[in-house]
């Protein structure tokens, strides 16, 4: 934005300069610093502030305050607004005639006369400043509550400068009707100060014009881009009146002159019209173009009435303040009162999309998106420990308190009962947001679920204190629907059912499990069961172990009861001991052929059509446990991890004619007494040991040979297919060649001309290569309806 305006224009490097050239002609007075303010001085400049990026930020605070004690006294004294046209912040920053780095912040505030130069800056006329002072030089911490008191803001220019002028025309008044313009002048390891009138007359008009001669070490803020971070960053919304920067860039234009000097033409002559098209390029020249930018046209939306503020204006404001380039999900604006006796207001916004780096570090809780401000002045994004959880920690925030306990560098806070509170009312507001989104807003939930799914589940293991609200935001597929509450899964439970049946593999699909043995019966007498793909959702089940006093039943381990059983009790129990003992000659082969595989052989009262299944015994892992334990290396050559893989139990279907079968078989085996058949019980137990690993496979778990394995299965397809077992595979392989004795000609990789990757589809066009069928890439960027959209650049 360019902006005319004479009293902003008037802001010169002359004018600084002037302080050095002109200064010894006016008559000045110089004074001793008072011995507190001397060791204020040097507390301030040596240890206070841990980062000197902050001298800005007070500076713009300080000019604030003027510009709003001169609003209020123009209440009661209108002749006060005299002198300058605006109410604004000014900063300039350019190199002068000797080389040295300046930085002018100017204000049209109220000002300040000779007196009050010397007073406000020179001298502390307050009680307990000994007090202070001596906490301060041995309280490293900064943690007294002090800020604003002493003028501290001031100070902090002699981080980054050697000298500081400060000139002041203080405002009309019937006690002042002719003010004078007068000057501060200190350097950073000078004891004294000097006031005089100012040299260059009163050509401030109003206010206070804070000109700071940089530190060598300090002309990084000379940069225009790096003003506008450290203003974007901590005084953006501090004050509510304009703050402008004076930039200069260079434009090349076409030079107008050159045009004006060509040579004229004979009205006389004839013309004739050259239709050639002329090579001549147009003449250009480059220009500086001086520029006032406005850079806090942002307003502090969060002060305003929430029914005022329309969606555009919250997505603006999200996107300028937490750059990001897409719009916001949802928000909440609100405001309210801590309870410790703190006012403050603030906005919550639920980003479209969740960070890359959430998940990269899952320990990690870094909340760094909590804008904590005072009186709109940025305050800090650390709130230590009182920071939201992980599982919250992407949310965008933006709160101001009216007052909070500062350490004296307005740097950090005080311990106090307000952070511990707004960690649960952000969480609060929050929780109640993303309820709304679920009753109300089924788009935008659905949207939210796929973003943020993982993240309620995580929080309702992290979060002891909202488990209940977060698990209610919880969202599973089961083999029914594709996606349900835990509430609406009990509101769908069978007559008697007294559990939640899940199952759980992380890595796979929900079609995958959906097929699983472990669910056979459940889906074929029309129980829902929960199906599990994700890391996090057995995390979740072992943590919340009940919902509304149900509790989960893993259908992958024993002793799965379906509810009814309580219905004929005797009928079941006498069914299961007579196939038990129809049964008990095949049990106890197999597990004699299992060995260590599974602990324990039983009729199966899960399976339909499957002929068996391994599950894990109720202190064993399932294969899904056992797949995290592996993954996290939590514990490898752990004793009880040893145990309790050992915990498994082979499961088979008395209804599987296959499994009849095998029994017919074992019971036809003959007696030691009538002599062993070798080559009928080595086929039986190759059968025995194809069904036992095939059920591992089909349970999810590994089998302990799988080279043994794949050789059963091949013997078993060439008996199959009428091909002799013994018949030999041409294992004929040429030999490699001889070791080569030459040295390595090794080359530098940098040195290497590496052949540009080409996609597969036109690998054949790159190797027919010629001039004319050259690949050229053209990419535009297009709008929503799918129109080529015109780039523009903006330029500072």
């Amino acid at each position: 934005m360019r902006i005319v305006r004479p009293l902003l224009l008037a802001l010169s490097a002359l004018g600084s300069h002037v302080f050095a050239q002109e200064s010894a002609s006016a008559p000045k007075q110089r004074h001793d610093y008072q011995s507190d303010v001397a060791r204020l001085r040097k507390i301030v400049i040596n240890s206070l502030y841990s980062h000197r990026d902050v001298f800005l930020r007070e500076l713009i605070s300080n000019a604030n305050d003027a510009l709003e004690k001169l609003r209020l006294t123009s209440l009661t004294e209108k002749e006060v607004l005299s002198g300058a046209e605006d109410m604004n912040i000014t900063i300039k920053a350019y190199k002068d005639e000797d080389g040295k780095g300046r930085v002018v912040i100017r204000d049209t505030g109220i000002g300040m006369t000779a007196e009050e130069l010397t007073n406000n800056l020179g001298t502390l006329a307050k009680s307990g400043t000994s007090e202070f002072l001596a906490r301060a030089e041995t309280d490293t911490t900064g943690t007294g509550n002090l800020i604003g008191a002493f003028g501290l803001g001031f100070y902090s220019s002699f981080l980054v400068a050697d000298r500081v002028y400060v000139a002041s025309l203080a405002a009309k008044s019937s006690r002042n009707p002719e003010p004078t313009q007068y000057v501060f002048s200190s350097g950073a390891d000078e004891s004294s100060f000097e006031t005089f009138p100012d040299p260059r007359g009163n050509t401030l008009g109003r206010g206070t014009e804070i000109t700071l001669v940089l530190k060598d070490e300090a002309l990084e803020y000379l940069d225009p881009h790096r003003i506008t971070d450290l203003v974007d960053k901590h005084s953006s919304f501090a004050s509510t009146f304009p703050i402008y920067l004076w930039t200069e860039r260079t434009e090349t234009v076409p030079d107008e002159e050159s045009a004006k000097e060509a040579p004229e033409i004979d009205e006389d002559e004839a013309i004739v019209e050259d239709v050639t098209e002329s090579d001549e390029t147009p003449k250009t020249k480059e220009i500086t173009v001086e520029e006032w930018i406005h850079m806090n046209s942002q307003s502090p939306i969060w002060m305003r009435d929430p029914k005022t503020v329309t969606d555009e204006e919250y997505e603006t404001f999200y996107q300028a303040t937490f750059k990001d380039y897409q719009k916001p999900l949802a928000w909440d604006h609100f405001s309210g009162d801590s309870g410790s006796g703190t006012s403050f207001k603030a906005i919550i916004f639920i980003p479209s999309e969740l960070s890359n780096e959430y998940w990269q570090n899952p320990m990690a809780s870094n909340a760094r998106d909590i804008r904590l401000m005072v009186k709109r002045v940025f305050i800090t994004s650390d709130l230590g420990e009182d920071a939201l959880p992980k599982w919250a920690s992407w949310v965008k925030v933006v709160v101001d308190a009216e007052d909070l306990p500062l350490n004296v560098s307005r740097e950090m806070l005080q311990s106090t009962r307000f952070l511990k509170q707004l960690r649960s009312i952000v969480l609060k507001h929050l929780l109640a947001l993303l309820a709304r989104l679920q009753e109300n807003e089924p788009e935008k939930w659905t949207t939210l679920q796929k973003t943020y799914g993982n993240v309620f589940k995580l929080g309702a293991v992290e979060d002891s204190k909202n488990r209940v609200k977060l698990a209610e935001l919880c969202r599973f597929a089961t083999n029914q629907r594709n996606e349900t509450s835990l509430d609406d899964y009990l509101e769908n439970r069978k007559k008697g059912q007294k559990q939640i049946f899940y199952l759980a593999d992380m890595g796979t699909t929900t079609e995958h499990l959906a097929k699983s043995v472990f669910i056979e019966k459940l889906h074929a007498r029309g129980y829902e069961v929960l199906l599990l793909t994700d890391p996090l959702d057995e995390i979740f089940v072992q943590n919340l172990r009940l919902w509304k006093t149900v509790q989960f039943q893993d259908v992958a381990k024993a002793g799965l009861r379906f509810g009814d059983e309580e219905m004929s009790p005797e009928e079941e129990k006498e069914e299961q001991k007579k196939l038990t003992e129809e049964y008990q000659p095949l049990l106890a082969w197999l597990k004699q052929q299992a060995g260590d595989v599974v602990r324990e052989v039983v009729i199966s009262n899960r399976l339909v059509s499957s002929s068996c299944a391994i599950v894990a015994d109720m202190m064993g892992y399932t294969a899904n446990v056992e797949k995290m334990m592996s993954a996290s290396q939590a514990s490898v050559h752990n004793p009880m991890r040893d145990f309790a893989k050992k915990q498994r139990i082979l499961e088979i279907n008395a209804k599987s004619p296959l499994v009849q079968g095998l029994l017919r078989r074992v019971e036809q085996l003959p007696s030691e007494e009538d002599g062993h058949d070798v080559e009928v019980e080595e086929e039986l137990k190759e059968v025995a040991s194809v069904l036992i690993d095939g059920a591992l496979v089909r349970s999810g778990f590994g089998v302990p040979d799988s080279n043994e394995f794949f050789s059963r299965v091949d013997r078993i397809l060439r008996r199959s297919l009428g091909v002799s077992e013994t018949a030999p595979t041409d294992t004929t392989v040429k030999p490699a060649p001889p070791v080569d004795s030459e040295p390595l000609d090794l080359q530098d990789p940098e040195s290497i001309e590496w052949p540009d990757y080409v996609p597969g589809s036109l690998r054949e066009q790159a190797q027919e290569f010629k001039p004319e069928n050259q690949i050229v890439w053209d990419v535009e960027e297009i709008d929503e309806k799918g129109d080529p959209v015109e780039t523009k650049h903006d330029e500072l």
